[in-house]
């Protein structure tokens, strides 16, 4: 794999080129966010447990090799997002220093991303000391070994070509509370984001002007948009806004896309149900509040999880899928329209209700189980296999 390099063909973009260029991302999701085997999912602790270079099949997933990107990138996706789970392959707290060989498995996995030639977002996914305590109690601890988390990767990825972004935080959040954030809660969310770009732009070579991502509270954007909840970090030398990005997740209206409350969404398809209040037009004005709030202001934007969930009633399987094709296509123009990349979530779930992101079934070689998923977001036709049958010999 070649680490590429400004003079190698991958300039250096601005964070609104590097999103405007993807035309579609896809999320690596329930590899590498993965506790070990028998370790707790909540658990604040850093170690680096017996067995923990097994985890990313610890969610019952076969181990990523080169074929599994292939495909993505075959289906028509330019872009992977990976979550990381760093927290269980720390080797010395004290210094925040990450399993060598933890490292090198990651590096092997961007490496078949570049060699795809796609665009490729690491994060700190699931570090449960970080996400479940933003409070001022801890904000002090926490960024002190965010920072030297953050420093420890950055460094490693340092002569990495632009392709690579770094994506600081995930969902921060106190446990099971999805709510309202208090003002504590954002005041803690924005001190990890101005470190996060402080530490790595202080570690120099091409992160000095590396496409870097920020989060909202929660990844939430309604927690980003009233005027104080989302605090631009301040950036290196002259580099301005032009290499940040703002993240958000939107599995949004959830009442379609994860809730199952509605079968159906949009206008077209009003006629076979109830659909969701929440329809293109609300989609759209709530992409124009998005970008007068962060794209005029310079920044670009990232939606760095979102996906329909397969669900339906029973007898309008294939009504529900063209639904969601269409819920698709519909999310990716809009977005598009507006310069923001975004990152589907496949978890590799497959059946009828919540939780069933899957797109490629990874246990069957990457065969597509939701084509018409990938119909919406890639433009993917699904081709049925002829029998490929000899004509008879003449007797």
């Amino acid at each position: 794999m070649s680490l590429g390099s400004v003079t190698g063909g991958y300039g250096q973009p601005t964070a609104k080129e590097w999103n405007a260029g993807v035309k579609a991302g896809w999320n690596l999701g329930n590899q590498f966010e993965c506790p070990p085997y028998g370790f707790d999912n909540e658990s604040f602790a850093l170690d680096d447990p017996e067995g923990a270079d097994r985890a990313e099949t610890a969610w019952g997933n076969p181990a990523v090799t080169r074929k599994t990107i292939e495909a993505v990138k075959r289906a028509g996706f330019d872009a992977i997002r990976i979550p990381i789970r760093w927290q269980c392959h720390i080797t010395n707290s004290a210094a925040m220093s990450i399993s060598k060989t933890w490292m090198a498995r990651i590096k092997e996995v961007v490496g078949y991303c570049l060699d795809c030639d796609m665009k490729v977002i690491i994060n700190v996914h699931h570090e449960k000391w970080l996400e479940s305590r933003p409070t001022y109690a801890c904000r002090e601890e926490n960024c002190r070994r965010l920072a030297l988390l953050w420093n420890n990767i950055a460094s490693e990825f340092r002569d990495y070509d632009y392709r690579l972004a770094f994506a600081g935080t995930n969902e921060v959040h106190e446990k099971d509370n999805w709510g309202a954030p208090t003002e504590e809660n954002l005041a803690v969310q924005n001190a990890y984001n101005q470190m996060f770009v402080e530490v790595v732009r202080a570690t120099g070579g091409n992160n000095a002007k590396r496409h870097l991502i920020v989060q909202t509270y929660v990844c939430n954007p309604d927690f980003g948009l009233h005027d104080g909840d989302f605090i631009v970090p301040q950036d290196a030398g002259d580099n301005a806004n032009d290499y940040l990005s703002v993240e958000f997740h939107f599995y949004n209206p959830w009442d379609y896309c994860g809730e199952c409350r509605y079968y159906y969404w949009g206008a077209p398809f009003r006629q076979y149900g109830e659909t969701s209040p929440s329809d293109e037009k609300t989609l759209a004005d709530f992409f124009d509040r998005v970008s007068a709030a962060w794209s005029d202001r310079g920044l670009g934007i990232v939606i760095g999880e979102w996906g329909v969930t397969d669900h339906y009633k029973s007898g309008e399987a294939d009504r529900a899928h063209e639904n969601a094709t269409y819920y698709c296509k519909t999310f990716i123009a809009e977005a598009r329209k507006r310069g923001f990349s975004t990152f589907i979530w496949d978890n590799n779930a497959f059946g009828n209700g919540r939780e069933q992101f899957g797109i490629f079934d990874r246990h069957r070689g990457m065969k597509v189980r939701s084509p018409w998923i990938l119909e919406g977001v890639t433009g993917y036709q699904a081709v049925s296999a002829t029998r490929n049958t000899k004509k008879p010999k003449k007797q």
